[in-house]
């Protein structure tokens, strides 16, 4: 009853109280409470309620508030505003309606919503512009249209629905289609076009690929991406990732196809598995689509960019990427080196970066030997399986010799095999002018036996056969890449191995066979059927330390008709090490072992089966002390060994053992499966100073020597440590200057009157100046030896080095070598001039003097010519 009579009054006094033209009947009121102010100028409603204005916009809020002097609404609270003539709802938390200006402004979490093209805006604030009927989100504003499939998001967007356009300032976030995303500034999207611009830089990026645009315009029915300076980053966060540059550009986003203008393409980096390769197709133009890509007049390089002229580059007329085969063509293609054409191609193809395994030709090699001439090869790489493939290199000399090798590779879940075998067709040989075949096989071939109960189970073999002594040294420069091939020319290993690891122990054993290719026939090989290595802790901490217990044998056959089997059991214990209250540090071990010995032919092991307890112990003994001052830190640390073993050993007088400070103090110094006879006191003195700005600058001096209570004869005679006293050793090293350092190990005689082993390493490096000196020199009972090396560089520029190789035997006043060469290098060319003259002579290899220039196109090929004098 009350809210009527309300209501009653409230229209009679409409009627009655005189107002301005500008509020008269801009506004009616339905609201259940409202207090009237100021004399009639104000009012104010606290309840939920609608007010419809003039123009056909309705307004729904909690709390309302109308000036009629500045005809300005206010509403507040739950705030619907609907705008039948332009089909707009908008919703907000507080709104502001200039009547005169028809404007509304809106604050805190606003949302519009065009009903009629299914549009809704979002921002933390709005600008209605009701008589041009534009909208403004500003402060997290976003627009979507749901039923076109587009949002774009802004910290301001004007919405002009009567030009049906939408634009944005400053940063700008566009999502297409659900899956294309843009980031501009200042982007316009007409919405009856339904096209998107900007004159600003712009990233595009889709499931796979990343595109950088300088401006743009994309239309987004038809998917089409048109711009300038633009780039195309294929695959982009993926490792195959290439990149693409054009001056102009269109991309058709739904079958992938481009056209482009002055286009640049960028080959992922590292290709050629070199960092500093820059790889990268120019082009006049070029054409894309889901099977293949074209480049008109295109040039390939690997070479870095710079201003200057291209080391070397590929021009071809057209350059064909054809995606299905993942092959790239070229047509009528010239090889150039500083512009200079020096090779033409009228058709030839590789497979594209993405292509891990292929079959087909790789690089060609040329190669140039003293003993074999000239020769060429083309690799041919067959792909046998997922897991498998083959290398067959065939080379053709000039002295009509024929070579071809094999390369085989398997890789399975657990297992790995590598295998080389190949034949050499025509051989002569220096040493009977003969020809004859020669044959060869290098292989490796590991499994894994994944034994249940072992962290570790493997088993290996190898093989290493040649049909000629001499055959590695003379092809030496066919196997450079060769990961088979064996380290030592002299020797060759072949063997088989088992190695089996848990928590508890560790075994290997296996069979060995030697063959040395400088003996005869009749001596060369040695074999050893079986061996095995076990170990094993048994306590661990056992008053403080441990027990270990370790056990290995072997059957050696040598020289023909030499017999060694030995087996070897070993308890030792290691005591934790111990510190003195005066920094005294101290440890000790006992061992025990038990040597089971026979031999045939033999000085070590006797003819009858010997079976023998020894005993040692050892006894560490240190005292480290340090200086330190503002400048340095001095460290000077005394050191002692004790050794004590009551019982006899075999004779390894004559065996070749070298012992020096940095081994000295080991317990098994001489690496023999025998204790040290006798009693031994170890004395030693290490002083380093160190820069304290930098640990790396510092001069070290070392010295050590053992004494004996007497001499023991069956101790080898090379090692000086069979005498009561022996030979004084020591190092010196200096490090502390940045152009000069020196490394010096030595060996005094117990006279203190000769030096019996000295080995000088030197170093001297002045700007580009660079060279080292290694002199090594022997004599007394270490040996009777006596070399000196030089190797000496010179850097003219980043791109141009000369160095100087030689070695010489001072024992024999004869010079081994000399290597001269000058070179120049960049990043994907160096080219060269080697001289090199060797005295060296093994049956087939004879002393040479040659001359070769040298030039290596990187990654292409490497070629190697010798220059007649």
């Amino acid at each position: 009853m009350k809210n009527k009579i309300f209501k009653f009054a409230f229209i009679i006094f409409f009627l009655i109280v005189p107002v301005s033209s500008n509020s008269q009947e801009q506004f009616n009121f339905d609201i259940t409470q409202i207090d009237i102010l100021q004399n009639g100028n104000k009012f104010v409603g606290t309840k939920r309620g609608t007010i419809t204005s003039n123009n056909g916009i309705e307004i729904n809020a909690d709390e309302f508030e109308y000036d009629k002097k500045l005809n300005v609404l206010k509403a507040r609270g739950n705030v619907q505003i609907v705008d039948e003539i332009n089909n707009y709802e908008i919703f907000s938390q507080n709104i502001i309606y200039e009547k005169n200006n028809d404007f509304i402004y809106t604050n805190k979490k606003s949302k519009a919503l065009d009903t009629k093209r299914g549009i809704e805006m979002n921002a933390e604030i709005f600008e209605y512009n009701i008589l041009k009927n534009i909208i403004t989100g500003k402060n997290n504003a976003t627009l979507e249209n749901k039923l076109d499939d587009y949002k774009v998001s802004s910290n301001f967007i004007s919405y002009l629905k009567n030009q049906n356009k939408i634009f944005t300032k400053g940063k700008t976030f566009a999502n297409i289609y659900s899956k294309y995303k843009f980031s501009s500034e200042n982007v316009v999207l007409l919405t009856d076009l339904m096209e998107l611009i900007s004159e600003n830089k712009t990233t595009v990026t889709d499931n796979s690929n990343l595109y950088k645009v300088g401006k743009f315009s994309y239309l987004i029915n038809e998917e089409l991406l048109k711009g300038t300076d633009m780039l195309i980053n294929t695959n982009y966060n993926l490792p195959t990732s290439d990149k693409f540059y054009f001056k102009t550009a269109v991309v058709d986003f739904k079958d992938q196809s481009f056209y482009g203008t002055d286009p640049t393409i960028k080959v992922k980096k590292d290709i050629f598995d070199d960092i500093d390769n820059d790889p990268r197709i120019i082009g006049i133009s070029a054409t894309s689509d889901k099977d293949r890509s074209k480049i008109s007049k295109g040039v390939f390089t690997s070479c870095k960019q710079n201003d200057n002229c291209t080391p070397w580059s590929i021009k071809a007329r057209e350059i064909i990427h054809d995606k299905n085969k993942r092959e790239i063509f070229y047509n009528n293609a010239v090889l150039k080196i500083y512009d200079f054409p020096v090779l033409y191609f009228p058709k030839f193809f590789h497979p594209d970066p993405t292509v891990d395994r292929r079959s087909g030709f790789l690089k060609p090699q040329l190669n140039n030997s003293n003993v074999l001439g000239n020769s060429f090869s083309i690799p041919y790489y067959s792909v046998l399986a997922q897991n498998k493939d083959l290398t067959t290199i065939p080379f053709i000399f000039e002295n009509n010799l024929q070579m071809v090798q094999n390369e085989y590779r398997e890789i399975n879940k657990n297992s790995n095999l590598y295998a080389n075998f190949g034949f050499v067709n025509n051989y002569k040989s220096t040493l009977n002018n003969k020809k004859n075949s020669i044959f060869n096989l290098f292989a490796n071939y590991d499994l894994n036996l994944d034994l249940e109960n072992y962290s570790y189970s493997n088993l290996f073999l190898s093989i290493e056969k040649v049909t000629n002594d001499t055959f590695l040294k003379v092809f030496d420069t066919h196997f450079q890449d060769n990961i088979l091939k064996p380290k030592d020319y002299d020797n060759l290993k072949n063997e088989i191995k088992i190695s089996l690891t848990n928590e508890n122990y560790s075994l290997k054993s296996g069979l060995i066979t030697y063959e040395n290719l400088q003996k005869i026939n009749s001596d060369r090989y040695e074999y050893i059927f079986p061996y095995y290595d076990y170990n094993t802790k048994i306590n661990y901490s056992f008053f403080g330390g441990e027990i270990n217990f370790s056990s290995s044998g072997s059957n050696i056959i040598n020289n023909t008709n030499q017999l060694k089997s030995n087996i070897n059991n070993n308890i030792n214990y290691n005591s934790r090490e111990f510190t003195s209250f005066d920094g005294v540090q101290s440890f000790f071990s006992i061992n025990t072992k038990n040597l089971n010995t026979v031999g045939k032919n033999n000085s070590e092991y006797k003819s009858s089966p010997q079976i023998e307890i020894l005993n040692e112990l050892n006894y560490n003994l240190s005292y480290p002390l340090l200086k330190q001052n503002e400048y340095n830190i001095n460290y000077l640390t005394p050191k002692a060994l004790l050794k004590i073993n009551p019982s006899d050993m075999k004779n390894y007088s004559t065996l070749d053992r070298v012992v020096n400070v940095n081994n000295i103090f080991n317990h098994n110094r001489l690496g023999l499966d025998s204790f040290e006879s006798g009693r031994s006191l170890t004395l030693g003195l290490d002083f380093k100073k160190e820069n304290s700005e930098n640990l790396n600058k510092f001069f070290e001096i070392k010295l050590a020597s053992v004494f004996r209570d007497k001499e023991e004869n069956f101790m080898p005679k090379k090692s000086t440590l069979n005498k009561k006293n022996s030979n004084l050793f020591g190092s010196i090293n200096n490090n502390f200057s940045d152009f000069f350092n020196i490394n010096y190990n030595f060996a005094i005689n117990n006279n203190y009157n000769s030096i019996e082993y000295s080995n000088l390493s030197t170093r001297f490096n002045m700007n580009n100046f660079t060279t080292e000196f290694d002199l090594l020199k022997e004599n007394g009972e270490m040996g009777n030896s006596n070399f000196i090396e030089n190797n000496t560089s010179y850097r003219f520029d980043d791109q141009n080095f000369i160095t100087f190789k030689t070695r010489r035997n001072r024992k024999l006043n004869l010079t081994e070598y000399y290597d001269l060469v000058y070179e120049y290098r960049n990043d994907c060319l160096s080219a060269g001039i080697k001289y090199n003259k060797t005295y060296y002579e093994d049956r087939d290899l004879k002393p040479s003097e040659n001359l070769f220039f040298t030039i290596s196109l990187i990654p292409l090929t490497s070629y190697e010519q010798k220059i007649d004098r």
